[in-house]
């Protein structure tokens, strides 16, 4: 028999992008109360192909905010509850002897899903997780020399506390440079948090989320927005903000290459979310603190000059560098 042809990805235009990206913000708004900003950016990385970094206090609704996304979208979905216990080849698998076929089979570990929910990340040692590395940088993973592919598409969407250390390790850099966004979720305001109260009573919200999309679906959003288009002058534009931070003396560690390449990925959807087929460059100014604000390390005793310095230290290179102005023919 001839092989199946693999499905087509269904062809969209900007009317079914803005269509169906609603009708996920729509789902997961259901859940997600007040908290557009944490929605949208949950959505830019994944239509960015990026990985999610929610770092904030126990019961803001981190991992419901990632449960939420991945009920409202109809893939694989897996839960890893990190742990110190936790070993790399139950994240990534192991090779298991088979004496019947007297060969290794591999089984699969958590990390086969489109959607992987890598709950109090830091909780679990350094070498679990690097196991993570390859599959959020490449999608896939080497096990005892043999490389697995990871579905597509593939999310990884990361909770952890900042305020309690014991017993947890910090994220190295080569980890949360993997992430292609880190958000806060903050407290609610008492409207939404009155509101809260009076529907998770007795009722669980995400009992009645349903999927608004299926994986053929969001591989033909991930395609339309990268048809979006970036000018050279915003190119250069964000190049010289990534360069602006590797000179910084406020600044020990600025922004790699990585970090410049998904900054433009992520502004590509943040424009096409707004409706728009081609990058300005207020999208990209607008993700310059949730895209690289985490990769980068503040310069000894740079905390003395606030409370955030890293914040402060973008904020002040994105009213220095120049901002490139459209020139009208």
């Amino acid at each position: 028999m001839p092989d199946t042809p693999p499905p087509m990805t269904p062809i969209i235009d900007a009317q079914d992008f803005a269509a169906q990206t609603s009708a996920i913000v729509g789902s997961i708004g259901r859940v997600i109360d007040g908290k557009p900003d944490a929605v949208r950016s949950a959505l830019v990385c994944l239509l960015a192909e990026g990985h999610l970094l929610i770092e904030d206090v126990p019961g803001v609704g981190k991992t419901m905010l990632a449960r939420a996304l991945a009920a409202s979208v109809d893939a694989t979905v897996r839960r890893i509850q990190f742990t110190p216990d936790l070993l790399p080849g139950d994240v990534t698998g192991v090779s298991v002897y088979n004496p019947v076929d007297r060969e290794f089979e591999f089984k699969r570990g958590a990390v086969f899903a489109n959607i992987v929910i890598a709950d109090e990340i830091n909780r679990s040692s350094p070498k679990t997780q690097s196991a993570l590395l390859e599959a959020m940088e490449e999608g896939q993973v080497t096990v005892d020399g043999s490389t697995h592919l990871l579905p597509d598409p593939f999310l990884v969407v990361a909770t952890q506390n900042p305020l309690e250390m014991e017993g947890t390790y910090a994220l190295p850099e080569a980890q949360r440079d993997r992430f292609m966004m880190r958000i806060s979720m903050g407290y609610p305001d008492p409207a939404a948090e009155v509101e809260m109260l009076r529907q998770r009573d007795t009722v669980n919200p995400l009992a009645s989320v349903t999927a608004v999309a299926d994986a053929a679906s969001i591989t033909a959003l991930i395609a339309w927005a990268r048809s979006v288009h970036v000018a050279p002058a915003v190119e250069e534009y964000t190049v010289a903000l990534a360069q602006a931070t590797r000179v910084d003396p406020s600044l020990h560690l600025g922004a790699s290459p990585r970090a410049t390449l998904q900054l433009i990925r992520a502004a590509k959807v943040w424009a096409a979310l707004d409706g728009r087929d081609f990058v300005i460059p207020d999208d990209v100014t607008a993700l310059l603190i949730p895209v690289l604000a985490h990769r980068l390390l503040p310069a000894r005793g740079a905390h003395r000059a606030g409370a955030q310095p890293v914040e402060a230290a973008l904020g002040q290179i994105a009213q220095r560098v120049r901002v490139p102005v459209a020139v009208r023919s």
